[in-house]
């Protein structure tokens, strides 16, 4: 089989960053926080899982296969071992926006709470707030969108912008929902990385799809009904099998316990 070269990993990477940016743009999360979480993971990787002879990295080495520099394995590393990993913020323009109007006291009334601003005009007005928190260099009818898209900000009557919320985020989603999205892409990622990088020794896990580039799109709703009920019924097999293999719990079976198990999803373009 023809080895992969370095742009083939990146054209690859490219795919799979795509729905991955589409989450993280709807939930606010911008590329300088994303950048920073990949920092870290990259450090942790090279230094929990590219040791030699059972012993994690050392921070040249793990500079080299990172392309960090010493200093920042060393820093990254240590904020890794002191617990979780207290991530950089970096904000977006729509959140530096409702920051500064929460917050500036020439957006502030009497009671410490914000005003309701014109879109322009003398004083404090939605413009001169734009350029207060930096945000200028956005054309003002963008952030508007963007905030009005939110939820964030409204229209009153006599035409001027009240803010109704603090935080920016375009698009909310329910928090047992995203849980679950990092836990399935982890559980594939694994695999493939397993598939991937196994010696000729071990063994594969199991990975198989089934897809048609051809199928007529008006028997989606006929799929959408086959896959549940073929799937379920597969997972629902599946389930009574891990239950009746299950250890229980006790004296050596906790230690020779592992988590097990498949998944099963709808592929549409």
């Amino acid at each position: 089989m023809e080895s992969a070269e370095k742009t083939d990993v990146l054209s690859a990477t490219r795919q799979w960053l795509m729905p991955l940016a589409q989450v993280l743009i709807r939930s606010g999360i911008t590329w300088r926080e994303f950048s920073e979480l990949s920092k870290v993971v990259f450090v942790d990787v090279a230094v929990n899982q590219f040791g030699r002879r059972g012993r994690p990295t050392n921070v040249s080495r793990a500079a080299v296969l990172t392309g960090l520099s010493r200093r920042d394995v060393r820093t990254v590393r240590e904020r890794i071992e002191s617990g979780p990993p207290a991530l950089k913020s970096s904000v977006t323009k729509a959140s530096q926006v409702l920051s500064a109007w929460h917050l500036h006291p020439e957006f502030l009334d009497a009671e410490g709470k914000p005003r309701l601003l014109p879109l322009k005009g003398e004083g404090a007005t939605f413009t001169t707030l734009l350029a207060r928190c930096g945000a200028a260099d956005v054309p003002l009818t963008t952030v508007l969108k963007e905030l009005h898209s939110a939820g964030a900000v409204r229209k009153t009557a006599d035409g001027k912008l009240e803010v109704l919320k603090r935080e920016y985020v375009p698009h909310a989603m329910a928090k047992l929902l995203i849980r679950l999205w990092g836990t399935v892409l982890s559980d594939v990622g694994k695999t493939y990385a397993h598939n991937l990088t196994r010696g000729p020794k071990t063994p594969p896990r199991f990975q198989r799809s089934a897809v048609n580039d051809r199928v007529l799109a008006s028997t989606l709703p006929a799929f959408e009904e086959y896959l549940n009920q073929e799937g379920q019924a597969f997972l629902e097999r599946l389930d009574a099998w891990l239950t009746a293999h299950q250890g229980t719990g006790e004296g050596a079976d906790e230690q020779a316990t592992i988590r097990l198990g498949a998944g099963v999803y709808h592929i549409q373009d």
